[in-house]
């Protein structure tokens, strides 16, 4: 029964709120460095890698973008033919 479960909680999920600027910065010259000698390859930021970054971090956006669409646009489109056709006969059968 639907009614009477109690939700889990949430677990829980520990996210910095303070960075440390000398850590970042020696970060980033690691990474200046690794370039230069040729390890990694320059960063060049592409229209589509931001794409769904979004719903990867939040469960609901995830769920929600999982979720199959179970509406379609033809499957909408012969609903409403069908109820006009529907609401004609009522019409015409009661005048």
């Amino acid at each position: 029964m639907g009614l009477f479960q109690t939700r889990e909680p949430r677990k829980y999920r520990r996210i910095s709120i303070y960075t440390s600027e000398r850590q970042d910065k020696l970060d980033k010259l690691v990474q200046d460095v690794k370039r230069e000698i040729g390890e990694l390859t320059p960063e060049t930021i592409e229209p589509n890698h931001f794409k769904g970054k979004f719903s990867e971090f939040t469960p609901r956006a995830k769920r929600a973008s999982e979720r199959e669409h179970r509406l379609t646009w033809p499957l909408a489109l012969v609903l409403i033919l069908v109820l006009l056709f529907l609401w004609r006969y009522i019409i015409m059968g009661l005048l």
